[in-house]
């Protein structure tokens, strides 16, 4: 059942390209990851302070070491950085068989060389013939073919010339760096062209993108995916991984290939979390009906902030919480995107404080104002009558304003109720906050019994 992979490349101290990366998405992707250290780097997100390459043949043992016990299902080259090396990985392969993706690293996000002069003749004419897909960006496919590449027909010339010159099966050059509106990666498989495209991200986060791409081809190989189909859900997998990059370190962000398995987790635990708190809702349903406002309640809960982005990675009750026969009742199961205003007020006060990641909706009772003073809870009382015109015009703008209002009232600090006496046709409310559902009823419940 288990399939193995091996990243025959350098080790990046900042965790953000390299061995780090691959394992990382070998392990998003459910291959397991092996390693053949090639060299290592003193390296973070802005420099290349200094490198230093393995003796070949301990580059070759530990591929055969690998081998020898497990077997290799499918490999990737990263950084090689010496003629002796990539000779040692050409041999070695070519001996035992395995497909391999091939990423032609050159050159360091931060502009710093990864391979010396002498050892490119050798990854053209020695490794790239034993490649079964190989993946270079714009420039490393012009050094490739002396070609000068910026449009996506350009690409696929490049690419058709790496197949028939170099030898490679199959070719993708990738879009990045392409003078076009979206990301084209251009695949040139069995004689035909596909082009695969994605949004073309603004983000930092791009620090290991050709590592985790390359390495994503390798683990579909791994598990027996057609080449073609390989690249596809690479093509998928990074994209993610760059719009939820890990935002740390003043240079280029590492991208996050875990993205791809933590943001289903996170939506199951979000969706396992709801279902455990309306189960205890309607256990005291008689008791919270009676604060079910006219406009209804809901209870809801985002994704992990680094994640949660809009109103879809909030888990509420479509069709609300209703008093229905003097009993509080969910109207069906936790949904994603089901609400919208208090969805809008979570994701205002996560941006606030990334603790706060659930909220419900009562009907406002002075009586229960008082109770939460008593008992310590935080407490801000909002006059919508107060908000600005220009915020009331804005879609959205209310909800964002009345928690930025209440967390000014609290100096900070989230408010455990947010009180909104309302305006013109707009329902008097108290909003609990919460770190979870559950975390959100138990609060309810203190001021209710």
């Amino acid at each position: 059942m288990w399939r193995v992979a091996i990243t025959i490349a350098g080790l990046d101290s900042g965790g953000g390209a390299g061995v780090h990366a691959d394992v990382k998405t070998f392990a998003a992707l459910g291959v397991h990851g092996a390693t053949a250290l090639t060299c290592v780097t003193a390296q973070n997100t802005y420099e290349v302070r200094r490198a230093e390459c393995l003796d070949p043949g301990l580059v070759r043992e530990q591929i055969m070491a690998v081998w020898d016990d497990m077997g290799i299902d499918a490999g990737k080259t990263g950084m090689l950085g010496t003629r002796g090396i990539i000779e040692e990985v050409a041999a070695t392969v070519s001996k035992l068989g395995f497909p391999l993706v091939v990423d032609p690293v050159m050159v360091a996000k931060s502009g710093a060389p990864l391979i010396a002069e002498d050892a490119m003749e050798a990854l053209a004419k020695r490794l790239l013939p034993v490649a079964k897909v190989v993946t270079p960006n714009r420039y490393e496919a012009e050094r490739l073919t002396g070609m000068r590449i910026s449009s996506v027909e350009d690409a696929k010339r490049a690419a058709e010339y790496i197949h028939r010159e170099l030898g490679a099966e199959v070719v993708v050059v990738k879009g990045g760096h392409l003078d076009a509106p979206e990301a084209v990666d251009v695949v040139y498989v069995g004689g035909t062209f596909h082009e695969l495209r994605a949004p073309r991200l603004n983000s930092r986060a791009t620090h290991g993108t050709g590592c985790s791409f390359s390495a994503a081809i390798a683990a579909g190989l791994a598990k027996g995916l057609a080449p073609l189909e390989a690249i596809k859900t690479a093509k998928e997998l990074i994209t993610t991984a760059i719009k939820y990059g890990v935002a740390r370190g003043k240079g280029h962000w590492a991208v996050n290939s875990t993205a791809w398995v933590e943001i289903p987790a996170e939506r199951w635990r979000a969706y396992e979390a709801m279902s455990a708190a309306l189960r205890a809702l309607e256990e005291r349903g008689a008791e919270v009906a009676r604060y079910i406002p006219e406009v209804q309640s809901n209870l809801g809960y985002a994704i992990d902030p680094r994640y949660a982005s809009g109103r879809g990675d909030v888990a509420a009750v479509p069709g609300r919480i209703v008093n229905y026969m003097g009993k509080a009742r969910p109207s069906g199961p936790p949904t994603f995107g089901a609400s919208d205003h208090v969805a809008r007020k979570i994701l205002a006060a996560m941006g606030k404080d990334p603790r706060i990641r659930s909220a419900m909706n009562i009907r406002l009772d002075w009586g229960l104002v008082e109770k939460a003073k008593a008992l310590g809870m935080a407490v801000a009382v909002v006059d919508r009558r107060n908000e600005p015109e220009e915020v009331k015009a804005r879609e959205g703008g209310s909800m964002q304003w009345v928690v930025e209002e209440a967390f000014r009232q609290t100096g900070g600090r989230a408010p455990d109720l947010i009180v909104d006496v309302g305006d013109w046709g707009k329902e008097p409310m108290i909003t609990i906050l919460g770190r979870d559902p559950l975390d959100v009823l138990e609060k309810l419940f203190k001021l209710i019994t």
